[in-house]
């Protein structure tokens, strides 16, 4: 019943106004916002972790990541977390040859038609989340272009902030965007390379790869390109997670470029993470992320989340 509540809201014209009253209640509950800030970023780490954070005196990977989201803000942080504003701060900081192409922006969902599309795969996000995006290969193929409107509509209508109460979402103004989707000659997404940087410096780097596969996977690397030894994984849609596998990713040729420009976007901040694609031998920026999982994902061993907290040096506060 709720699957179809759902495909209604975010697939139905109709369904959308008619349900629209009902889902805002249900995401008021489901996002518990009669909760302070604090109050639940502690609720949901006690229910990540088991237990509730020291954020006066953090220790671990994760209380720290929770203790920036509470206590460190800068003004970039909403131009960071905005996937169509970001391309202004890495066009004047590394520039415009590592922006991959935008085709069309717009914020009315009803231009989503074939006509503003490009006659290449491209695939179409929203700013101001993280629901990943919609893959076209094709335009001309038989897509039902109403209902991938009314889905735009849906993640437009929802503010991002809500979910894990991280301040970077709220202000961004709900926006589509049109990209080039960048595959290989079989049509396979491209590794992901998410290079963590503590102080300004990299610490290290997890590549995803085999995304919208079924066999996605995860693996973590340092500096030199050795393996990590412990795993931070993400829950996926399918209830998968993206644990390491033991086959090992070749170092890609561009790791040194990447490191660098990686340091050179992340240098004013204690944590950041800076996500690469390298498609025809040339590397293609992500996104910047302030708070990785928003700091709720354990670190196994867990040792190595204090050992790895440890190495990250947090602002003095004013």
């Amino acid at each position: 019943m709720k699957n179809l509540f759902k495909s209604l809201y975010q697939k139905s014209s109709l369904g959308f106004y008619i349900i629209k009253p009902f889902a805002r209640i249900y995401q008021y509950i489901l996002h518990k916002k009669y909760l302070s800030r604090e109050a639940f970023t502690l609720q949901k780490f006690k229910k990540s972790f088991g237990y509730i954070p020291d954020l006066k005196n953090p220790v671990t990977l994760n209380e720290k990541i929770n203790w920036l989201k509470l206590n460190f803000w800068d003004s970039s942080f909403t131009q960071f977390a905005d996937k169509y504003e970001v391309r202004n701060y890495i066009s004047e900081k590394i520039g415009d040859k590592y922006l991959i192409p935008l085709f069309f922006a717009t914020e009315n969902y009803k231009e989503i038609v074939p006509e503003n599309l490009p006659d290449i795969p491209c695939i179409i996000k929203t700013n101001h989340d993280s629901s990943g995006g919609i893959i076209i290969y094709n335009k001309y193929d038989n897509h039902n272009w109403i209902t991938i409107q009314n889905i735009l509509r849906a993640r437009m209508s929802q503010n991002f902030y809500w979910d894990g109460r991280e301040r970077q979402y709220r202000n961004i103004s709900p926006r589509i965007i049109v990209e080039k989707l960048l595959t290989d000659n079989e049509g396979s997404l491209p590794a992901d390379y998410k290079v963590h940087c503590f102080n300004g410096k990299v610490r290290m780097i997890n590549v995803d790869m085999g995304r919208n596969t079924g066999k996605h996977f995860r693996n973590w690397y340092n500096r030199q390109w050795q393996r990590e030894p412990y795993r931070w994984s993400s829950i996926l849609g399918d209830g998968k997670f993206t644990d390491p596998n033991e086959e090992d990713i070749e170092r890609p040729d561009l790791l040194d470029e990447m490191c660098e420009l990686s340091e050179k976007l992340t240098a004013s901040f204690p944590y950041l993470r800076a996500d690469w694609y390298i498609y025809k031998n040339q590397l293609y920026f992500g996104e910047l992320t302030l708070h990785h999982n928003g700091g709720n994902r354990p670190i196994l061993p867990s040792k190595w989340d204090t050992l790895l907290g440890k190495e990250l040096e947090l602002p003095k506060l004013k």
